[in-house]
């Protein structure tokens, strides 16, 4: 019976082992395609050709994170302005020096469950990533 228990923790153990570095992986590197994507977005946003995120902009970005296996459905994209202007209107853009601030998340989707082998706790089920920053608004009208 000790052999048998003693079999099980190390085999939980053993699993843990190998799966921690490619399930910890995907966590880094989902966070890094929601932070390029935020930084792409704001980018464009900000630019002096447009002053704003709009709703086309956030489908396009829905539809290029689908292509990494991100599900449409859970990005949520909080956009946003320092001076608490609309920062999604294409008739309104931002004037120039205004903050255009833009977040996306995304669940854990049970990423990390398997540290429960271990003791560790995994995040809630709201928990998200996220990636974001603020970006001045380039835009200038004619």
């Amino acid at each position: 019976m000790k052999q048998l228990l003693v079999f099980v923790l190390f085999a939980a153990l053993f699993c843990w082992l190998m799966f921690s570095p490619i399930y910890k992986h995907v966590l880094v590197i989902r966070q890094a395609l929601l932070q390029q994507e935020a930084d792409y977005m704001l980018e464009i946003g900000a630019s002096g050709r447009y002053g704003y995120v709009d709703g086309g902009m956030v489908q396009e970005s829905r539809i290029r994170l689908s292509q990494y296996g991100f599900n449409e459905a859970y990005l949520e994209y909080d956009i946003n302005s320092t001076s608490g202007a609309e920062s999604n209107n294409p008739a309104a853009p931002l004037p120039r020096g205004t903050g255009l601030r833009l977040r996306i998340s995304y669940p854990y989707e049970n990423l990390l469950d398997i540290d429960r082998l271990i003791g560790l706790n995994s995040p809630s089920a709201n928990a998200r990533i996220s990636g974001g920053g603020m970006k001045m608004s380039e835009y200038v009208p004619d």
